[in-house]
């Protein structure tokens, strides 16, 4: 004979087992510390010094923000307008970069190594110092970039035309 009060309850477990499984699967956790800024409009916020890693900043509006000195690494700025902004010192250890605006972006001592660029325009970028250590970019893009590669960075210890593979 079959209990209905375990049957109903053995039921109900098994739902909120499986719910919480697809929960999961859809939204997978991200760190404490990862916050959801996609599609935004954060003109001029001032985000320096602080640790954003593997937040989401996809398709924001971030023109003239401040993220010098801020932890960045596993960052997505996928296809965000970042023009002006300021990453000076910034840790950008595999970003992504992707079809991001980076007109006149100050990347100054930044660390880029591992970031996803290639469909990155760097127009009138500063990157003095700024290590980019395995960030594939577009050959034309390399190109503009070496002609105005200059410094080492002081985290790394990288010369910026070295991590380019400038000639």
């Amino acid at each position: 004979m079959v209990n209905i009060k375990n049957s109903k309850k053995y039921i109900y477990i098994t739902l909120v087992v499986i719910c919480t499984f697809a929960f999961v699967l859809i939204n997978p956790v991200l760190p404490a510390w990862s916050v959801n800024y996609a599609k935004q409009n954060l003109v001029e916020r001032d985000f320096s010094g602080q640790d954003l890693r593997d937040s989401d900043f996809e398709h924001a509006n971030l023109r003239g923000c401040d993220f010098s000195h801020a932890n960045l690494q596993g960052v997505r700025f996928f296809a965000s307008n970042l023009e002006g902004a300021n990453f000076e010192g910034a840790d950008l250890r595999y970003a992504d970069l992707e079809s991001a605006r980076l007109v006149r972006v100050n990347f100054t001592n930044a660390i880029l190594e591992g970031a996803f660029a290639t469909n990155t325009l760097f127009n009138g970028a500063v990157i003095d110092g700024a290590d980019f250590t395995d960030v594939l970019l577009r050959l034309d893009t390399e190109k503009k970039l070496c002609d105005i590669a200059k410094g080492t960075n002081p985290i790394t210890g990288r010369k910026t035309k070295d991590t380019l593979f400038c000639p």
